[in-house]
């Protein structure tokens, strides 16, 4: 069997049906838990809110890895790699080179649902990612409860489990770490902007697969070891999807495929690096920005396109210019391009007037 299972050509997703094995060392919940009409009938919701997220699947489909005259690409054997390894991709590049649009790719080509996001700030959290306990939710509830009963004083905390599930939503990460049959697609963006020891926090989880819900493993332990198991249904990051947690632990049977993006702005501790895999987005060029133009506009179906052609190669030119070559994203060359192909489109001398205001460098201050 051919080790690709990513090819970075979406225009025939084949999906992937079957993980390959998995290194001894990362070993993970075993399958034969899980239950397959189960698991069966959450990827087929996943793949129902993926085909309805309509930016996110256009966003995927229209991504295109670039491919030398070999017929090879770092970046496809990067993600192959990291799909057997069971290990996180830290992916950097400049600006706009494609590294957030390759985890939808991903997720799309390998029909793996909706991307799990994760975008980074300052004040980014891992226990937040992982799950959110709104405890000031439920005892509001609980006191608004008692109101309506006519209790005169507020009443303690309810000690039940049942309701218990309704105030807990695992966040992007604990999502993704959800055990399944098939890896989900966990994009964590632009990590370089977190707190310096967001690295460090990742390494268990990226360890060993699994992390605990404390507030449900302390509800477990009231039960006592030799109680039955506290299984609650919990809120996902998955648009109306819950998902079943027992005794507080979640661990994955398939490691996600995690994308970790960076714009280079610092280094990561070895200890990090040890557990990813990194790869660079090579710079834009004028033949790799011609296919991600025609899959984005499907221009080479249109009447005018022989009329419009050299026009739009002098553009990515003008785009591609040797100062500015790695100070601007392609979302810049979409935004003109989009309004040089619409019917009530700028005249030429307007369209030159427009690129100032396109083109302007990413560095640039206003």
């Amino acid at each position: 069997m051919p080790w690709k299972y990513f090819h970075g050509n979406a225009d025939q997703p084949q999906g992937l049906t079957q993980p390959p094995e998995r290194p001894p060392w990362r070993q993970f919940l075993p399958q034969d838990g899980i239950s397959t009409v189960k698991d069966s009938e959450y990827w087929d919701s996943l793949r129902q809110l993926a085909a309805a997220d309509t930016r996110s699947f256009q966003r995927g489909q229209s991504f295109r890895v670039r491919i030398d005259d070999q017929g090879h690409s770092d970046i496809v054997d990067a993600v192959n790699a990291a799909i057997h390894l069971r290990r996180p991709l830290l992916v950097t590049g400049v600006p706009g080179s494609g590294k957030t649009s390759l985890a939808y790719a991903i997720a799309y080509e390998l029909q793996l649902g909706p991307v799990l996001t994760w975008p980074i700030t300052a004040r980014a959290n891992l226990v937040d990612a992982q799950y959110r306990y709104d405890a000031i939710a439920r005892l509001q509830d609980a006191q608004l409860d008692n109101t309506r009963q006519g209790a005169r004083s507020p009443q303690p905390e309810p000690d039940t489990d049942d309701e218990l599930g309704d105030y807990i939503q695992l966040g992007p990460v604990g999502t993704a770490f959800l055990p399944s049959r098939l890896p989900r697609v966990l994009l964590i963006d632009e990590i370089d902007k977190g707190d310096l020891n967001l690295p460090n926090d990742l390494l268990n989880l990226f360890e060993e697969g699994e992390f605990e819900i404390p507030e449900l493993v302390r509800r477990k332990r009231r039960r006592g070891n030799d109680g039955p198991d506290l299984t609650l249904e919990v809120r996902t990051a998955d648009l109306d999807m819950t998902a079943q947690i027992t005794n507080g632990r979640v661990k994955c049977c398939e490691f996600p495929i995690v994308i970790m993006t960076s714009n280079g702005g610092r280094d990561f501790p070895p200890e990090f690096y040890r557990r990813c895999l990194r790869v660079k987005m090579p710079n834009p060029t004028p033949e790799s920005l011609l296919p991600i133009v025609r899959s984005h506009f499907d221009i080479a179906d249109q009447s005018g396109w022989t009329q419009t052609e050299a026009t739009l190669k002098t553009l990515i030119g003008q785009f591609l210019d040797k100062d500015n070559k790695t100070d601007r994203a392609t979302d810049q060359l979409l935004n003109a391009i989009y309004l040089m192909t619409r019917d009530d489109s700028p005249s030429e001398v307007e369209m030159a007037r427009l690129q100032d205001l396109l083109f302007r460098r990413l560095s640039e201050a206003d």
